[in-house]
């Protein structure tokens, strides 16, 4: 009873593999990842090693590929176009040596060559006399489709080998250096793909058309390699990396693998830079798990590593376990890329108000580690995606990066989804959210919202800001969680026991001060901050849209807060580099209720300057009537070093790019500002540019 119920579980698995199959090499379509697609393959193969006597023709361990499909010419291949067995870790690939080495002690000895395992679509070339006349998909790994017309409008591929023959150039391709002879009839194999930068281009491209975004350079590939049209496969921003010699005639080729690549790389294909040979297997296995973690630096999709006996021939003779050849085997990475359920969609409130949805997902292993957690990255990024609660979702976790929802796989949707719409009100406060036209994020602008007041506070006492020196994280968390600070208006009115009482046990280790100086100190630095100009105020305040520059022009306009309170969006706007966004966000952030009553307070207790001289741009200077932008980092300069520089020659430094806008100083990383200057044809300097300004004035 116990056997019928394991072969019944056998067949059905088959029936899921199979499916599988089809969607991911038939419709290039596939509804699970690699991962989950290995582990029911591992299945099916475990149950069959207990019962040998179980295993059918037609088991999807006894096939590669799928069969090719009907709308296209077929093509046999001249021979088998084998898949490889998998090896997950060290241990497993010491294995499969252990287990080769004791068929032949050649192995002892032998040689290994490491090639990154591409996740593309692999492609069969002919060449006769040298001339491309052929190509195909892999298929079922004995027949494929015949896909030629595309795979001539992949630039990658050579039509005619060797390159560079008859240039009569020094850096022409050189095969005969190998002393072998070009054959008559050579087939290669290879593997198309798209690389990272050309899928996030081609994915803007299309988003930017209005047009359907692509999950995976995989699947986007393999779908473009295999249309009816080849204009559109020529669109494609496809490339090709070649990696063995399938067959030859009337020709002498390499009988190791790793002169094949060189000799390969000698006729004018592109080989994979990376690929290595080793003498020993301790050397190997190192190189190969060193690429588990810098996967993330390859231009392109990798799910794992090749490794392949350098011997061609000692590999043939060690001949295959079904039909995987014993002299190859695929070092799999832990998967990137895997599909579950999407349970609901959260809201986290950052500290400037942004609203961040993320995905709560059934629990599912990614990288070696379990993910209950994903990024939705934005609303836009939803809608745009049609991302349902109760979706099937393919997610992806890169190296240390967060982990994040790629998109639904609408397939294997039910009816039961439900469309998901942003909040209405903040999710920890209850204040109506602010959404501004033209804009990706929705705010919470509630300056007292709880879940903004620890990231609120911290940036209200910072340098650049009210500069309140030794108010640090860990004690104003101890003031919040005691209900002794519900707003950063609340900060001036603590008391010297408040303080006391928030100094933390670590605080006292790591400061020689006791702790009642430490009180001491920091009272003295509240009170100090009172004197902070009206600039800095503004900054402190977190009013979105209102950095350090921001703060200064609006200074220099309004005398205090309570004039500034009463302009309209339209008065804002006078000020250069106001545009509507940000003068309709400042409008928004007085008229909140919670938002007077801090201002209430700090008026109440003396934190209410007036503009003064210190927002007012010198008279005079080599910059006098110039208009600065600032973006990225600078290399001399802290952002308040740059203002304050440019200021000191009488420049002005303003935080958005307008017609009216001298100068755009560019530093390291710079963000989007860079295009706007080009837009509006706003000349772009660096540091030493902008000195040379000065010095020469």
């Amino acid at each position: 009873m116990e056997d019928r119920s394991q072969y019944q579980h056998l067949e059905d698995l088959r029936r899921q593999v199979n499916f599988h199959n089809y969607r991911y090499h038939v419709l290039d379509s596939p509804v699970i990842s690699d991962y989950e697609y290995d582990r029911l393959l591992g299945e099916i193969r475990q149950i069959e090693t207990g019962h040998p006597d179980w295993i059918t023709p037609d088991s999807p361990t006894q096939r590669t590929g799928a069969a090719p499909l009907e709308r296209f010419e077929k093509i046999t291949h001249p021979a088998p176009i084998l898949s490889l067995a998998n090896a997950f870790g060290s241990q497993e690939t010491r294995s499969w040596f252990e287990r080769i080495r004791k068929l032949d002690p050649r192995v002892d000895s032998a040689r290994f060559v490491v090639e990154p395992k591409i996740d593309g679509l692999s492609v069969i070339l002919h060449y006769r006399d040298g001339v491309f006349v052929q190509g195909a998909t892999r298929g079922d790994g004995e027949v494929g489709e015949d896909i030629t017309a595309n795979l001539r409008t992949v630039k990658a591929i050579p039509l005619k080998i060797p390159v560079g023959q008859g240039l009569g150039k020094q850096d022409a391709v050189q095969p005969d250096k190998f002393g072998l002879d070009i054959p008559g009839y050579l087939v290669v194999r290879g593997e198309v793909f798209i690389t990272h930068a050309d899928f996030e281009k081609l994915n803007q491209e299309l988003e930017e058309a209005g047009k359907k975004t692509y999950l995976n350079p995989r699947n986007t590939a393999a779908g473009s390699l295999r249309q009816l049209d080849p204009n559109l496969t020529a669109s494609r921003p496809l490339a090709l990396l070649v990696y063995q010699i399938v067959f030859s005639e009337d020709g002498q080729v390499p009988t190791s693998q790793w002169e094949a690549l060189e000799y390969l790389k000698s006729l004018g294909f592109p080989v994979a830079d990376i690929s290595r040979q080793f003498d020993n297997v301790d050397e190997m296995i190192a190189y190969t798990e060193s690429w588990k973690v810098g996967r993330d630096s390859l231009p392109y999709e990798a799910d794992g590593m090749v490794i392949k006996l350098d011997d061609l021939t000692l590999s043939a003779d060690l001949g295959f376990v079904g039909k995987d050849p014993r002299g190859a085997v695929a070092y799999k990475f832990p998967a990137q890329e895997v599909t579950t359920k999407l349970i609901d969609i959260g809201v986290n409130v950052g500290r400037t108000g942004v609203l961040t949805p993320y995905a709560v997902l059934d629990a599912v292993e990614i990288g070696g580690v379990i993910v209950e957690r994903a990024t939705l990255h934005n609303f836009d990024f939803i809608a745009d995606k049609d991302i349902r609660i109760g979706d099937r979702v393919l997610v992806k976790r890169a190296g240390e990066v967060i982990p994040y929802v790629i998109g639904p796989i609408t397939d294997l949707r039910t009816g039961s989804e439900k469309v998901y719409s942003p909040p209405e009100s903040c999710p920890a406060c209850g204040q109506p959210v602010e959404h501004l036209e033209g804009e990706v994020a929705w705010y919470c602008v509630n300056a007292a919202c709880p879940e903004q007041l620890v990231r609120n506070v911290e940036h209200f006492v910072s340098r650049g800001a009210m500069d309140i020196v030794g108010l640090g994280i860990k004690i104003v968390e101890q003031l919040i969680e005691a209900g002794k600070v519900s707003d950063v208006a609340d900060l001036y009115s603590l008391t010297r026991a408040d303080i006391l009482d928030s100094v933390t046990k670590k605080d006292r280790k790591s400061n020689k001060e006791p702790p009642g100086k430490i009180a001491d100190n920091l009272l003295e630095a509240i009170e100090a901050s009172k004197q902070q100009s009206l600039r800095r105020l503004l900054s402190a305040l977190g009013i979105r849209g209102v950095g350090e520059g921001m703060a200064g022009d609006l200074a220099r306009n309004y005398p205090d807060l309570e004039a500034l309170s009463r302009a309209t969006a339209e008065d804002l706007q006078e000020i250069d580099g106001v545009g509507p966004n940000i003068a309709e966000a400042i409008v928004n952030w007085f008229a909140r209720p919670a938002n007077q009553q801090v201002l209430a307070k700090l008026q109440a207790a003396g934190v209410w300057p007036q503009a003064d001289s210190e927002t007012a741009p010198a008279a005079s200077g080599s910059l006098a009537g110039l208009k600065f932008v600032v973006t990225g980092t600078l290399p001399a300069f802290t952002r308040s070093g740059i203002k304050e520089f440019i200021e000191s020659h009488g420049g002005q430094v303003v935080d958005s790019i307008s017609k009216k806008t001298s100068y755009l100083v560019l530093g390291e990383n710079p963000g989007s500002k860079v295009k706007r200057a080009q837009e509006l044809g706003i000349p772009v300097i660096d540091e030493d540019a902008l000195r040379k300004i000065i010095d020469n004035s």
